[in-house]
């Protein structure tokens, strides 16, 4: 439990971008599957399908958060009223939030 504590602390370190954290990622990639705990090594494997994706937002401090929790609340909203009204009153409750 300290170990996977420790990783996961230092991969909370590299939300914050910054230009080095492709290096660091590989060390701490290397670092996880040294533990041989599962879920943390198909995790990792995850990581590296996907891997110039996650440089990118490890490295870039651009992001699109605020984007999509304004896709987030719409579609919670369009959830809400489904079958109830129609594009009228979605518009509105989109504008009143």
């Amino acid at each position: 439990m300290t170990a996977l504590a420790d990783l996961v602390r230092g991969f909370a370190t590299l939300l914050k971008p910054a230009k080095d954290n492709d290096v660091k990622l590989t060390e701490w990639i290397t670092a996880a599957r040294a533990v041989d705990l599962p879920h943390l090594c198909s995790f990792t494997t995850g990581l590296e399908i996907d891997r110039a994706a996650v440089d990118a937002g490890l490295t870039t401090p651009h992001y699109n958060g605020r984007t999509e929790g304004v896709n987030t609340r719409t579609k919670r909203t369009m959830r809400q009223i489904h079958r109830r009204a129609g594009f009228a009153l979605l518009r509105h409750r989109i504008l009143l939030q």
